[in-house]
């Protein structure tokens, strides 16, 4: 049920599809990139490129017609030999620029945080799955197979336990 006042009940579903279809335009990890890296200055391709160290060519020409195609940024072509061509952000793409940057800068700001909490959480993956079976009363219960994800092995055990418990 959804309280009033809620972000949720604010929207309907129509709603929610717009919100996903530009969520997934500009939410992907080189778009972010791009529009930051545009923020304070129009740049050639090649110094997007420096500037993104990880993207590849293909990658970086594909997310800059995303972003050209839904009017966040404005690809300028100069007619000189060799041809000049200039990225800038448009009004809409300059819009972006403060939601991006509080996103990156929360990025920062969390980021060892969420890499401990990654750390954790695959350890005490790695930890249930090293476990193959559970001793009660004198009576071992089914744990890991051989080759068997952690998440199997778990649910094993649960199913295990609770069935012995119930006796």
């Amino acid at each position: 049920m959804k309280r009033p006042g809620t972000i949720s009940s604010k929207f309907h579903s129509g709603e929610c599809q717009v919100v996903s279809r530009v969520l997934s335009r500009i939410g992907d990890k080189w778009s972010v990139l791009v529009i930051m890296m545009l923020a304070e200055t129009p740049m050639r391709f090649n110094e997007l490129r420096r500037s993104i160290h990880s993207i590849s060519q293909r990658m970086l020409t594909l997310t800059l017609r995303g972003l050209e195609r839904d009017g966040i940024v404005f690809r300028q072509l100069t007619p000189v030999i060799p041809p000049r061509v200039d990225y800038q952000l448009t009004d809409l793409g300059r819009s972006l620029c403060e939601p991006v940057i509080a996103l990156g800068a929360w990025a920062r700001q969390h980021g060892a945080e969420i890499e401990r909490a990654q750390r954790l959480f695959d350890s005490a993956s790695v930890n249930s799955a090293s476990i193959t079976s559970v001793t009660i009363d004198g009576t071992s219960i089914g744990g890991a197979r051989p080759g068997s994800p952690p998440a199997v092995a778990a649910s094993r055990r649960s199913r295990a336990l609770r069935a012995s418990s119930s006796r």
